[in-house]
């Protein structure tokens, strides 16, 4: 028989809820980012900010500000990994899903894929900053040291 410890069992819903549970992670801190840099510099709000390719830019204030916004969110989506996940070697897989599912819902909010060299950038670093860093929680969590007795010793 083989063993138990660390055993990986296949169950879609927990798979699916998860992948469900860190998209609205992602949109919602998303959605707070933005707004929080849209009353720094007072600018109006839309959807255009999480969707459309034009708004991610180095030319402009808002674009560099909307960056920003995004940079912040892989970090709040990587603590997500590390407090819902909790494994290291599933925060590449959940990273790259939740960053595929945002470029379908970009693609089909302007209905076609962009060419724009600074949204790829943009979404490329941010996945990597939420790979690495949720991984680096992750593994941090795992290889703490587990306590094997911590009643008192009794001499025998």
């Amino acid at each position: 028989m083989g063993s138990h410890f660390r055993s990986y069992i296949w169950d879609p819903i927990l798979i699916i809820s998860q992948i469900i549970l860190m998209q609205c992670i992602y949109y919602s801190f998303l959605g707070l980012w933005l707004a929080g840099v849209d009353g720094l510099v007072h600018t109006s709000r839309s959807l255009d900010q999480i969707f459309s390719y034009e708004v991610l830019g180095f030319s402009t204030t808002q674009g560099r500000l909307s960056m920003m916004a995004f940079i912040l969110n892989s970090l709040t989506c990587a603590l997500g990994l590390w407090f819902f996940i909790r494994r290291g070697k599933q925060c590449l897989d959940f990273t790259v899903t939740v960053h595929f599912f945002h470029m379908i819902c970009c693609w089909i909010y302007n209905a076609h894929l962009t060419a724009a060299l600074s949204w790829w950038l943009i979404n490329v670093a941010c996945m990597a900053l939420m790979a690495v860093i949720g991984e680096y929680l992750c593994m941090r969590t795992e290889l703490r040291a587990i306590p094997v007795n911590t009643a008192p010793k009794s001499n025998l």
